[in-house]
């Protein structure tokens, strides 16, 4: 590959330096608004480079986990601020590298800030439990051990908030970690590595391998060293990662895709409902786990909330992120766009009725990125392949029901189980949306995607392996509950 000079390469980080790769390999991150333009060039890394990481990892893992829990979220804390000094830069990189607007990719650099300080305040509060014992003059209680090598593999939706939610409590519960970025925002990775660096981490505490996953991400499934794998991606991907780390007795946590439905009853606030439902469904161009994908409505209101919603469906201003009035950027690859692509004309195919959207946007400027029209299709069956697999992209399926028994049976009847809306003014919708829906996240009279730092965070079904992130719920999976007994 021809190198162009006006783009930065940038490195690995393993123990404690940027480390020039072994190969000339690069992979070009390109920006999605524009296919011409290269953020950055990062390395394609070799198995061996992997190794060297997990090797800095383990020999720094004794010494990090001596330290009080107060003294690693001392870190944490220097960590957010500097990443808070730097939240318009790692923004802006975040937009160009995937192509959310720069509000969306500002309000998500400071969520790491602030997921950053919470954990920095979990190093001083209580790791296990005073326990009473059978025998009279001895001392039980409970403490916790962390894993040790904590592999962590993200994705491209999110590159500052998954990977800090994910290495935040690694590390404040006393472990390293290896991180391997998605190739599409691996310079947003690296930037946020930068931040830990600058806060003067101790050399192999993190560590960050970028390369592809046949490589980088399956050598973190079956390193003998790594002694746990946290991942967030597709299904596929998953399994595949936790039928690995099972094979050789390695923790693992799964969080993957989402077939997200709202439910919206016939006493709904149907203006509330569309804000919801568009927001929830097409900001940051569908591209969440937890974004809306099935619009369940009953029958009497129907038509209005169809009528409501495609009118401000057509408002939306599709753009380049970094424009101040653009309220959709575009997918965040050419493989996606292909793939939401491929997924629309798979629901004209099996007879659903394409309402608004659907094409490839070509005038213009946008010529030169992937972007698609905000789509919406009507006459949705629920066997429907646009109603049952991942789209992750723009694309509502609109899906007519008569009673909310009915639509609590739809919104059941996929194979995924992470977030879930209904939008109601009644008490009973309510709790029999709370006790029947198999979510791991119900909302009620708000947005599908909507995901709080301080809270447990994971799905049901196949949407993962049913451990929780976030909020206190993580010390769950990155720590081992050890019990002590003491006796004089």
């Amino acid at each position: 590959m021809e190198i162009q000079t006006t783009a930065k390469k940038y490195s690995n980080y393993i123990n404690g330096e940027w480390t020039s790769p072994l190969s000339e390999q690069v992979y070009a991150s390109v920006n999605p608004a524009n296919k011409n333009e290269i953020v950055g060039y990062v390395p394609t890394s070799s198995e061996k480079e992997l190794n060297e990481a997990v090797s800095a990892a383990k020999a720094a893992s004794r010494g990090w986990r001596k330290l009080a829990g107060s003294v690693r979220g001392d870190y944490l804390f220097k960590a957010a601020a500097i990443l808070e000094q730097r939240a318009v830069e790692i923004a802006e990189t975040m937009t160009r590298e995937m192509g959310k607007t720069f509000p969306e990719a500002k309000g998500e650099t400071m969520r790491g800030v602030n997921i950053l300080r919470y954990y920095a305040g979990e190093g001083m509060r209580k790791i296990g439990d005073n326990i009473p014992s059978s025998d009279s003059e001895a001392l039980m209680f409970t403490t916790r051990s962390p894993l040790g090598v904590v592999g962590v593999i993200t994705p491209w939706n999110f590159p500052v908030a998954i990977p800090i939610w994910k290495m935040a409590p690694a590390l404040i519960y006393g472990n390293t970690v290896v991180l391997k970025p998605a190739f599409e925002t691996s310079v947003t990775a690296v930037k946020i590595i930068e931040c830990f660096h600058e806060a003067g981490f101790p050399a192999g505490v993190v560590n960050v391998v970028t390369g592809p996953g046949s490589v980088i991400g399956q050598g973190l499934i079956d390193h003998p060293d790594v002694n746990g794998i946290t991942f967030t991606g597709s299904e596929t991907i998953g399994k595949r990662v936790g039928q690995g780390a099972f094979a050789r007795g390695a923790k693992y946590q799964l969080e993957m895709g989402g077939k997200n439905p709202v439910i919206v009853a016939s006493d709904a606030d149907l203006d509330q409902a569309v804000e919801a439902t568009i927001s929830g469904g097409l900001r940051s161009t569908g591209q969440k786990c937890t974004a809306t994908s099935r619009v369940i409505v009953q029958r009497e209101v129907y038509e209005e909330f169809k009528g409501k919603l495609l009118a401000k469906v057509k408002e939306i201003k599709v753009a380049n992120g970094m424009e101040s009035d653009s309220w959709m950027g575009p997918c965040a690859s050419e493989s996606q766009l292909n793939t939401v692509l491929s997924y629309i004309q798979k629901g004209i195919d099996e007879g659903a009725v394409l309402l608004y959207g659907g094409k490839r946007i070509e005038e213009g400027e946008l010529q030169q990125g992937f972007y698609v029209q905000p789509t919406v299709f009507e006459n949705v069956k629920p066997d429907m392949t646009i109603a049952q697999e991942e789209i992750f992209g723009p694309v509502l399926a609109l899906i007519q029901v008569d009673t909310l028994e009915e639509a609590l049976e739809v919104a059941n009847d996929v194979k995924y189980g992470l977030s879930a809306s209904i939008f109601t003014k009644n008490i009973g919708n309510m709790l029999s949306f709370i006790q029947d829906m198999d979510a791991g996240l119900v909302r009620i009279n708000a947005e599908s995607a909507g995901v709080e730092l301080q809270a447990p965070f994971g799905g049901m079904k196949q949407s993962s392996s049913h451990s929780r992130e976030q909020g206190q719920a993580a010390i769950e999976f990155f720590t081992s509950i050890k019990t002590v007994f003491v006796k004089p």
